[in-house]
């Protein structure tokens, strides 16, 4: 399965799948509602539904899913099926359900030579769907779905659920089936899968308050009422792993059927990355006898607390966690060392050996080489060949390590521990969905090339409030060939189509692509109010208007959708959406209040009860979530704090931004501020404000602010040097305060004009205000990115030339980046070029020569392989490359600006020996890093959080 795709085929596969059908996330179409093909098997037709046949001798499991399907047939038509679990088929049309081995009438059908399961037979969860004529007497058509094995069944089943029509998140995010009068399945040659990654699952995580108190008050805890809702859904997105809950619960102690109905429905269970041997933390706090969490003080009873463990999980399919951590998911003491740990592992083995397999490499097992423990592997601690590598992330999305090529020898392989969400630092993220899946795409694209595809787990904290990036992670670890980059944004229409039908499935997809891109530029519990630069670029009010933009999008397809609909659309888009954009805006409002106070506008009071009146947005979008939707289905849910934090952990009760507030005087008083400074007139400075200069390569209008100190309006005028000057309100009464934006009639302008100014007046007072302008002479002959206000940027994406080597290309992913989107050298996993040759050339237009910077954005890409580092290279024109190492500095300072600002920035500087045209060159050394934006600084750049918006291009 592991083939490596290309850009040209890729493209073409995204091509195909366009007519691939809404209901099932890129699979072959299963299911149709009217003018179904030939011998098609009327699942449901005219009131009446085909009966569901089942060997009583197959899975428990299987029979369970049989039952689902056969409720899932009802919800979206007019009939129930009968589900028979003996007897001999009869009829027109009939369902035929079963497991190779263990269903008496599939293992029929295949003697007959009637059903063909070769592609299937001894796979891992293999699937198989078909429409049969006359495959058995007295019966005309049968759909027959079976399995390689238990699990391969139930994902066959699921599969015709999704097909027509049931969404995975039917129970979990209230998502309706549409009603059809007839449902038919058809598929006259088999149609089969298996997954690439054989164990896929989440683990419920840091749970407290959010999915605690929502349990608490619907089952009373952690017990097997919930968890029969967790494992039907992660078996409906075809995963089958699960870590359960663990903040003070215990899955097999806290309800001893736990573990008994994970095995009945095929769920495999197993333990953190600190709970070795089927135990939970919490249960060392019940067991312990308060004894130290410490092997060399307590050895005999940590050794009788595992078995314990192992006991408790008997016969039960499982995969199980080997070493330790120090108590409470901390590293061990200073005084732990290799042998010690490996000494721990050869222990568990041995008990393992004792009360499971005395072939111990036939039992399941997997080391989690998470922080620390990393470490001790690279120092030289090794486990056995059998027992899975679960490499990690750095808690961020980015993985830290893959295996080497001599490490994919390894019998047990190796797997990927990921999360969504997180609690440490430099800061906790549990509330919204903040990871886009582009992202998730591009670091689960490095896991699958490097063969770690034996186990992917994601911490999904809370679960609800991840619905988008969960499934995402699941499909794409079932076939990640099915999904290369280029069909990213077809998956997510793919997934509004299913949710809330096609009419607005577009509009949809591209708004939950959105507010994650947004969200990952800054976790909201990260925004602080100068986060975004109030006075350069506009970019703190185009962050907010971005948000508002999507929000209102939602509003309105809200109101569009049916009512039946909309608890579901709450739920999986418009809170996120609206909750994300209040806040942001929350934040931009307090640091423009605290701006304004400095600058003593009368505005400043307004900011203040503008923040107000959002902090109290926020909090009722949480009450309607706990209250309104779905009956009060999901109190507690959203009861996750993510205001006022003020160091790593998450406040006790959200905290509104300070903000600040001033007595104003009665009589007028007129202030003037301009775009790009905090400094206003009067005051220090004021009397040499300039506008940033008017650009005829931009022609991008410019603003200045006039404003009021008191309570009384004014009169003001603006008024223009020069006639080319244009303002768009030259005059006026200002209460509050009234922006006046600058322009220029570009065609009327001399060459070699520099400057004009305006004299503004009101109140009483006067003042002027210099404009530069640029407008070269032979401006428009001139090509490529052009300077302008002293930098050239560039969208990696928009290259003048890709230079490939070597049966290499270039991969854009979309919307991969804070900005636009990234560009990756394939395949991923190719040697490093020493002396490199693949490149992106950019065309640029410089106006000055001498020293300059290149800021390169880049992916927060760790440091996935042993060595120095990842490296790339940057050069001008015929310069020698400057080869750059992104890891050269290694400390944690640096990682965490990195892992806050979603994006690694590096610079290089360089010598320009001429104005003029020039090429700038971005170099692949190093495989896997994704490049997603570059700065020429000149010596304008202005601090932003952003970087300056892309340069116009001729």
């Amino acid at each position: 399965m592991r083939q490596r795709i290309f850009a040209a085929g890729a493209m073409l596969m995204a091509l195909l799948c366009h007519a691939l059908p809404a209901q099932a996330l890129g699979q072959k179409k299963l299911a149709w509602f009217d003018q179904p093909p030939i011998d098609a098997v009327a699942m449901a037709h005219n009131g009446q539904a085909a009966r569901l046949y089942v060997d009583a001798a197959d899975y428990a499991g299987v029979l369970r899913a049989a039952g689902d399907l056969q409720g899932d047939i009802a919800r979206v038509s007019a009939a129930k099926p009968v589900l028979s679990k003996d007897g001999k088929p009869a009829g027109a049309d009939v369902i035929i359900i079963g497991t190779i081995g263990k269903s008496a009438l599939i293992d029929q059908l295949v003697a007959a030579g009637k059903l063909d399961v070769s592609a299937i037979k001894g796979k891992w969860e293999g699937w198989q769907v078909q429409t049969l004529r006359k495959p058995l007497p007295g019966v005309e058509r049968a759909l027959v779905i079976t399995g390689s094995d238990k699990r391969g069944t139930i994902f066959g089943i699921y599969e015709m659920s999704e097909q027509i029509g049931v969404s995975p998140w039917n129970w979990w995010a209230d998502v309706p089936a549409a009603k059809h009068a007839n449902v038919y399945a058809s598929a006259a040659a088999a149609v089969s899968d298996a997954p690439v990654v054989q164990y896929r699952g989440i683990f419920l995580n840091d749970e407290a308050p959010a999915l605690t108190g929502w349990v608490q008050q619907r089952y009373g805890g952690f017990n097997h009422q919930f968890y029969e809702k967790v494992f039907e859904l992660i078996l409906r997105m075809r995963g089958n792993y699960l870590w359960p809950a663990m903040w003070g619960e215990a899955f097999y102690d806290d309800d001893k059927l736990n573990g008994k109905t994970a095995d009945e429905y095929g769920v495999v269970i197993g333990t953190s990355h600190h709970e070795p041997m089927m135990r939970a933390h919490d249960e060392w706090r019940r067991y312990g006898e308060g004894k130290p969490w410490d092997y060399n003080r307590s050895g005999d009873k940590l050794r009788e607390f595992w078995t314990q463990g192992l006991r408790a999980s008997q016969g039960q399919e499982k995969l199980i966690t080997l070493g330790m951590r120090g108590d409470g998911d901390e590293p061990m003491s200073e005084g732990a060392n290799v042998s010690l740990l490996e000494r721990i592992v050869g222990d568990q083995r041995s008990i393992i050996a004792k009360e499971v397999n005395p072939d111990v490499t036939k039992v399941p097992q997997v080391w989690a080489l998470y922080k620390e423990v990393q470490e001790y592997y690279e120092k030289g601690m090794r486990v056995p060949d059998d027992v899975t590598l679960l490499w990690c992330d750095d808690n961020w999305g980015n993985i830290r390590r893959l295996p080497t090529a001599e490490e994919r020898k390894r019998a047990g392989g190796a797997g990927i521990y990921y999360h969504f969400d997180y609690v440490g630092g430099p800061r906790s993220y549990k509330w919204i969905n903040v990871t886009p899946l582009p992202k998730v795409w591009e670091q689960m694209h490095l896991a699958w090339q490097y063969q770690a595809n034996k186990l992917w787990i994601v911490n999904v904290g809370d679960l609800k409030p991840m619905e988008v990036p969960i499934e995402f992670f699941l499909t794409y670890a079932w076939n990640p060939e099915a999904w290369p980059a280029e069909r990213l944004p077809d998956y997510l229409k793919l997934w509004a189509a299913r949710e809330f039908g096609p009419e607005h499935a577009d509009d949809i997809a591209d708004i939950v692509a959105k507010y994650a891109k947004y969200n990952g530029r800054r976790k909201p519990e990260q925004l602080e109010p100068t986060t975004y630069s109030l006075v350069n670029y506009n970019e703190a009010a185009r962050i907010v208007d971005e948000y508002k933009s999507i929000a209102a999008r939602a509003e309105k397809i809200s109101a569009a959708l049916p009512a039946n609909k909309r608890d579901a659309f709450f739920q999986l888009v418009l809170y996120p959406v609206k909750a994300a954009a209040v806040v942001n805006e929350l934040y931009v409002t307090a640091g423009q209040n605290q701006l304004y106070g400095l600058q003593g506008r009368a505005s400043t009071n307004d900011l203040a009860a503008r923040a107000r009146a959002l902090f109290t947005e926020d909090a009722e979008l949480v009450r309607q979530y706990h209250e309104d939707i779905s009956g009060g289905k999901w109190n507690h849910m959203m009861s996750q704090t993510h205001l006022g934090y003020t160091y790593w952990n998450q406040p006790p009760r959200n905290v509104m931004p300070p903000v600040t507030e001033m007595q104003v005087p009665k009589a007028a008083d007129m202030g003037v501020a301009v775009e790009g400074s905090e400094q206003v007139w009067p005051g220090p400075g004021g009397d040499a404000l300039a506008l940033p200069a008017l650009d005829v390569f931009e022609k991008q209008a410019r603003f200045i602010d006039i404003f009021n100190r008191g309570q009384q309006a004014f009169d003001y005028t603006v008024s223009a040097s020069e006639p080319w000057i244009t303002l768009d309100k030259p005059s006026g009464k200002v209460a509050r305060q009234q922006r006046v934006l600058v322009n220029v009639r570009w065609a009327e302008v001399p060459d070699g004009v520099r400057t004009a100014t305006l004299t503004i007046a009101g109140a009483g007072g006067k003042t002027t205000i210099k404009v530069p302008l640029r407008k070269p002479a032979g401006a428009a002959a001139l090509k490529g990115f052009i300077e302008t206000g002293g930098v050239v940027v560039m969208e990696a994406e928009h290259y003048t030339h890709a230079v490939a080597v070597d049966q290499r290309a270039w991969q854009l992913i979309p919307d991969h980046g804070r900005t636009l989107s990234g560009m990756t050298a394939l395949p991923v996993d190719a040697p490093a070029d020493d002396k490199p040759r693949m490149r992106l050339e950019y065309e640029v237009q410089l106006f000055s020569a001498g020293k300059v910077e290149v800021q390169t954005t880049l992916a927060p890409t760790q440091k996935f392989q042993p060595g120095a580092g990842l490296r790339y290279a940057i050069s001008f024109d015929d310069e020698a490359p400057q080869v750059i190492n992104v890891h050269a500095d290694g400390s944690e300072k640096a990682w965490e600006r990195t892992v806050s600002d979603g994006a690694t920035v590096l610079i290089s500087h360089h010598n320009i020996d001429k104005p003029g045209p020039h090429t700038l060159k971005f170099w692949v050394v190093d495989s896997g890093l994704v490049v997603q934006k570059l700065v020429v600084n000149t010596g304008g750049q202005q601090p932003s959080y952003l970087g300056p918006p892309e340069s116009p291009r001729q």
